[in-house]
């Protein structure tokens, strides 16, 4: 059974990942992170694990490495 101790709200969840609201708002609009709704007050929800998920994201990026150059 789920429970509401498995999903965080908009301000918790950006409190986590050290963002703002706002930021939490578009990322769940950009399919970033997955947004859920509450079924008798419709706030935002967003599961815990997923979070920490996408905070393991942040806080170990993947190296980006330069393209590299052709030879003239």
């Amino acid at each position: 059974m789920t429970t509401t101790e498995e999903y965080l709200l908009v301000k918790e969840t950006a409190e986590l990942l050290g963002v703002s609201a706002n930021t939490v708002r578009a990322w769940a609009l950009s399919g970033k992170l997955q947004e859920y709704r509450h079924p008798v007050n419709n706030y935002r929800l967003f599961k815990r694990d997923e979070v920490a998920a996408l905070l393991a994201q942040i806080t170990n990026p993947e190296p980006v490495h330069p393209p590299k150059r052709r030879a003239k």
